[in-house]
């Protein structure tokens, strides 16, 4: 009866079998299946007992087409499966389960059998596009960097409290040592508050190095700018531009970022064999989205912005919790991804905050923070064997994760409490100290901190002082001084002038900003309809329409130019401090990006209300007209920009920008006629001023030598005024740029 079952399954499991071979069998059919026998049950390894196992290689066609020479390049498939298993009908169970696993190993890479025999097989985590898809590039992370060997050493870390009579010092790190090499991938652990995110930017050169106590070497030597370049950082929150697809935001960073030897064309190739690395080909010509435009989804989002890092190619990348936000299968091919990217040769340090079990054994490295202090540094998978030897174990199955984290919160509900420590407790014996009879969460991390620096710190430390495995002359080159730009002061102005026009032309030619101006313009143009300037009366209406259009393209260019720079605060901070242009192509490009986009609308006004009002009928006279008013919206925007930088506050920004247009519009010349002389200088520094009196000129100069009061003369003076102030406000504008901080 058992051989009859044994015959049985043995014929199910080799139809399932043949129907797999059969579904992944190449046209020329040049591939081989191989079963295992019986006899080889006892030497199979453990992952190919549990597992059905298989490797194809569609192989390459020579150019001479010689089929014996595709053969041989070509390998077998091999299969494998335990016959004891199948004897029990194991095998069948688990492959109708997904247990099935496929390991392939495609066209240029000569693996041998038994390595193919060997493969990880794929899991439920792999990027099924991988399947579906016919030939696979080689990973781009695979192609050779610098290696760079991270280590810390007792670093230190404070902040200057300052209050309203006095300043304090809070330490926020305490002597923290570690180390990380190429190929592994260290995390960061540790609850909300430990300092995870401060060690991240401080070891990644994101913070003050003056304030930093301690060593810190990268090849055992300082840290330089030209690091900048060879460190990608993925920050917590995705900054990104929403109205820009995934293809434009890659190829932007691409031509940016990447080497000035390469060519243009192969940038753009660079950050297409990125999308397709990172499995976002499906989405990538989809918008990134944000609080307010629909795009792609978290996941996705957050494999562009660590695109947005590897695609330089970098030795180091740090990532401040990737998965924060992500549902468990997603985080879960997001640490895959990492551990893709450390087994070409990278560095990679990660802070997590509550990881699953599945997560937490993918790690190579572990560190764990509690209130700022060294819990653990060393293997991740060596962690539980550590905390068993001070004697804290789970009274209960669970994530090891949330063991490390409670410890690390002083929390021992479940946890076997240490010899050591319950006899401190007893002898103390004071209610501050006990919780329900347990330790209080201060004498728990006082005893784990106590317990690491005497049994493990100075093991660790011995280790650091191992000089690294580098010749000299590689470890000078991070110790270079000079910055690396990917691209000329010219091109970085370019690119960044046409991402400007791209990012910002759905928000230029909305609906809503369209019937604003061009609702206001109708409605002008019937409460002035035909006006007639002829008589003093009439004269007296159409100044009020040149003055009003004076105030409504000073007030309106003001409050658009305010959002700039605050709103641009964070992806100006991240893309400076991965030295991805200079300050002054950014500011520049910015500025001028927006001019072709503000200058649209006005031309839609004026062609509205210049004939609808009945102003002077003749060719010069409009475009005159048209050509003050752009001046005094760019002379508009430059001070609306200015109080934007300086401030980097929206509310505040707003509230000055308020009380400063109300000024210059009241000392505009309409409203009064003699201004006292104490502050009469206010009128000479108000856009609206000057635009009045242009306009005036304009259109009156042929009928009255003044109008309400004002004289009209040549108009230099006004022109002068203006431009002074289109390059005055900006001035100040890139000033408070380069002051500010761009990391506060």
């Amino acid at each position: 009866m058992e051989k009859g079952n044994t015959s049985l399954a043995r014929t199910r499991s080799e139809q399932l079998v043949e129907t797999v071979a059969a579904a992944f069998k190449s046209p020329s059919n040049n591939e081989a299946i191989a079963v295992s026998d019986g006899s080889s049950v006892g030497t199979l390894s453990r992952k190919s007992s549990k597992r059905l196992m298989m490797a194809a290689s569609p192989g390459r066609s020579t150019s001479g087409g010689n089929k014996n020479t595709h053969i041989r390049k070509s390998r077998s498939a091999q299969m494998k499966f335990d016959l004891d298993d199948v004897s029990s009908g194991a095998a069948l169970s688990r492959a109708s389960s997904a247990s099935l696993g496929f390991s392939f190993s495609f066209t240029g890479f000569n693996m041998p059998p038994d390595d193919i025999a060997d493969s990880k097989p794929f899991s439920d985590d792999d990027i099924p596009e991988d399947l579906e898809a016919g030939t696979r590039k080689p990973k781009f992370q695979t192609e050779p960097t610098l290696p760079i060997y991270l280590k810390f050493t007792d670093v230190t870390y404070k902040v200057i409290i300052k209050g309203m009579t006095s300043t304090e010092e809070k330490d926020i790190l305490n002597g923290i040592s570690g180390s990380v090499d190429p190929g592994e991938v260290l995390a960061l652990m540790g609850p909300s508050g430990s300092g995870k995110t401060t060690l991240l930017n401080l070891i990644g050169g994101r913070l003050n190095q003056t304030t930093v106590g301690g060593s810190l070497t990268y090849n055992d030597q300082p840290y330089s700018k030209f690091l900048k370049s060879r460190i990608g950082f993925v920050t917590q929150d995705d900054v990104l531009f929403p109205h820009l697809t995934v293809k434009e935001t890659l190829t932007y960073a691409a031509l940016l970022r990447l080497p000035k030897t390469l060519t243009k064309e192969q940038k753009q190739k660079r950050a297409i064999d990125v999308i397709y690395e990172l499995g976002l080909e499906r989405c990538q010509d989809t918008m990134i989205g944000g609080s307010f435009v629909r795009g792609v989804s978290g996941g996705e989002r957050k494999r562009v912005c660590i695109g947005n890092e590897i695609i330089i190619n970098p030795s180091l990348l740090f990532l401040d919790e990737p998965t924060s936000g992500l549902d468990s299968t997603t985080a879960l091919r997001t640490v895959q991804l990492l551990q893709d990217i450390a087994e070409g040769g990278k560095t990679v340090v990660t802070t997590i905050h509550q990881p699953s079990s599945r997560l937490f054994h993918k790690f190579d490295k572990l560190i764990l923070l509690g209130k700022g202090s060294l819990l653990y540094f060393g293997k991740a998978s060596e962690a539980m064997l550590y905390f068993s030897s001070i004697g804290c174990n789970p009274l209960i199955a669970m994530n090891p994760a949330e063991f490390l984290l409670d410890l690390a919160n002083g929390n021992i509900n479940d946890v076997s409490v240490p010899s050591e420590l319950d006899d401190k407790v007893q002898i103390g014996n004071s209610e501050a100290e006990t919780r329900n009879g347990k330790p209080s969460p201060a004498v728990v991390h006082e005893y784990l901190v106590e317990a690491y620096e005497t049994r493990v710190a100075d093991k660790e430390k011995k280790k650091l002082m191992v000089p690294i495995p580098l010749d000299e002359e590689v470890k000078s080159e991070v110790s270079s001084r000079k910055r690396q730009w990917g691209a000329s002061w010219w091109e970085q102005y370019t690119i960044l002038f046409c991402r400007g026009i791209k990012e910002r032309r759905h928000d230029y030619f909305s609906w809503l900003r369209i019937t604003q101006v061009l609702s206001t313009a109708i409605i002008l143009g019937l409460l002035w309809w035909k006006s007639d300037s002829s008589s003093p009366k009439g004269l007296q209406d159409q100044a009020g329409l040149l003055f009003f259009i004076a105030v409504f393209w000073g007030f309106f260019p003001v409050f658009t130019a305010i959002f700039t720079f605050p709103q641009e605060r964070a992806m100006l901070s991240k893309e400076r401090a991965a030295d991805m242009y200079r300050l002054s192509a950014y500011f520049l490009a910015r500025t001028t990006s927006d001019l072709p986009l503000d200058l649209i609308l006005p031309v839609l006004f004026l062609l509205v209300v210049y004939f609808m009002a009945g102003l002077r009928i003749s060719a010069a006279p409009f475009f005159l007209t048209m050509l003050t008013v752009f001046l005094c919206i760019v002379a508009a925007q430059g001070l609306g920009l200015a109080i934007g930088a300086t401030l980097m506050d929206l509310k505040r920004a707003t509230t000055l920008a308020s009380v400063t247009v109300m000024t210059f519009m009241l000392a505009g010349g309409y409203f009064v006629k003699k201004v006292p002389v104490f502050v009469s200088w206010i009128r000479y520094m108000s856009f609206n001023y000057h635009t009045y009196k242009l306009l005036l000129k304009v259109q009156y100069e042929h009928t009255t030598p003044a109008i309400n009061g004002i004289g009209i003369d040549s108009g230099l003076t006004e022109v002068g005024a203006l431009v002074a102030m289109v390059f005055g406000y900006r001035l100040l504008a890139y000033i408070s740029l380069r002051r500010m901080k761009l990391g506060a």
